[in-house]
């Protein structure tokens, strides 16, 4: 498409994708997020098993932008393949200071890899603090999720781009 902006594809091996879990405050869930290649295709690859134990709830990898998107983007387009269950994107912006904001949004990553079109508007802020929405050139970082329900997760994504 003509008017996007990649934000990853996985080409560099080094990729500045962080992975952590909720035991950042306690939780017990633990997983890894790592960039792997298969049939010549680069992707993160994020599994474990994610508990609600202790209060917590969440394995995910997170990648800060080198630049900010478009003012203009409507939204996130990802390539995404998984274990059929429900997985969340998150987005940080200059607003969500805390360690526990962020916008959300949701999809259902199945066994074949396809693109997902998530508008801006689809992105759920976690809290009340925060405007309904998120400015495109605002966000600061993308992060891939596994969140708020005890399960085995197993998720990947070979691109992400502003739409």
């Amino acid at each position: 498409m003509a008017d996007t902006t990649l934000i990853d594809d996985f080409s560099d091996k080094t990729g500045p994708w962080r992975f952590f879990t909720d035991q950042v405050m306690g939780g017990v869930s633990t997983g890894e997020g790592r960039v792997t290649t298969e049939n010549g295709r680069r992707f993160l690859h994020l599994t474990g098993s994610v508990s609600t134990e202790n209060r917590g709830g969440f394995i995910q990898a997170r990648r800060d932008l080198d630049t900010p998107l478009p003012s203009a983007a409507t939204g996130v387009r990802i390539t995404v393949r998984g274990d059929g269950q429900s997985y969340f994107l998150h987005l940080r912006t200059r607003g969500t200071v805390l360690p526990w904001q962020y916008y959300q949004a949701e999809f259902q990553a199945g066994p074949a890899w396809r693109d997902i079109t998530l508008p801006f508007s689809a992105f759920k802020a976690s809290g009340r603090l925060l405007p309904a929405t998120p400015k495109p050139d605002r966000v600061e970082s993308v992060a891939l999720v596994a969140y708020g329900r005890d399960h085995q997760a197993d998720v990947s994504l070979a691109q992400i781009e502003a739409v």
